[in-house]
């Protein structure tokens, strides 16, 4: 799977509730930076994602993904726009994630938001 493709199969396992799947994208020492706080390693993240998030009947509608020629850094990172949406898809607030990867895995996540 490129990296693109990884990205996207990101949201689908969250927004389907599949964290096996998630999990298998994660490099172990996988680190997610968000406005409200850091989570460190794979099992730490999916375990928040499972079982702490505050809202898990979400969706993360996708309006762009964007993809650097590894210019930046050897391995390329991926960004993606979107929305984050409520069960009623209600809006909760737009965000922008880089992603960036170790080989296949995905190593980390950065999440802007507005």
């Amino acid at each position: 799977m490129d990296q693109e493709a990884t990205a996207r199969a990101y949201y689908r396992a969250l927004d389907d509730h599949d964290y096996e799947a998630l999990a298998d994208m994660l490099a172990p020492g996988f680190v997610h930076y968000r406005p409200d706080r850091t989570i460190e390693g794979r099992e730490r993240f999916v375990d928040f994602m499972r079982d702490e998030r505050p809202m898990t009947e979400t969706s993360h509608p996708l309006d762009a993904v964007y993809e650097s020629d590894g210019e930046v850094s050897d391995a390329g990172e991926v960004a993606v726009r979107g929305r984050l949406l409520d069960s009623d898809d209600e809006p909760i607030v737009s965000f922008v994630d880089v992603f960036a990867f170790e080989g296949a895995d995905v190593a980390a996540i950065r999440t802007y938001t507005r």
